[in-house]
């Protein structure tokens, strides 16, 4: 792992850090929802690889389970919601610009974070 991050919805591991992508595992833990948000420098490619997962994508709510993918485009707004009593993980590339962290604009947070 290059990096693994605490949040109060799960965590994240980074499995790879490149110029061009940037590789991570994502586990939100049952009832936890990720923030309302959007990027100027990245777009995102999900892929479920365990639970059932509810995401919203500009407003819209969209179900997937189990092997089922959901492109992020740049800008779009975006959040991965665990409404299930297990845990959701996926597989999110990030392809773009910059991967940074700060690069997030929250939108809406359970954890009122900026």
């Amino acid at each position: 792992m290059l990096e693994i991050g605490e949040r109060p919805w799960g965590k994240y591991f980074v499995l790879a850090d490149e110029p061009n992508y940037k590789l991570k595992r994502i586990e939100v833990n049952p009832g936890q929802k990720l923030s309302y948000q959007y990027h100027h420098k990245r777009q995102e490619q999900w892929t479920i690889i365990e639970g059932d997962a509810t995401i919203v994508l500009d407003d819209k709510e969209i179900s997937l389970k189990y092997g089922e993918s959901i492109f992020i485009p740049l800008g779009a707004k975006h959040r991965m919601m665990n409404l299930s009593e297990k845990p959701v993980v996926f597989i999110e590339v990030q392809t773009g610009t910059y991967f940074g962290e700060d690069d997030i604009v929250r939108i809406e947070d359970e954890y009122d974070r900026s």
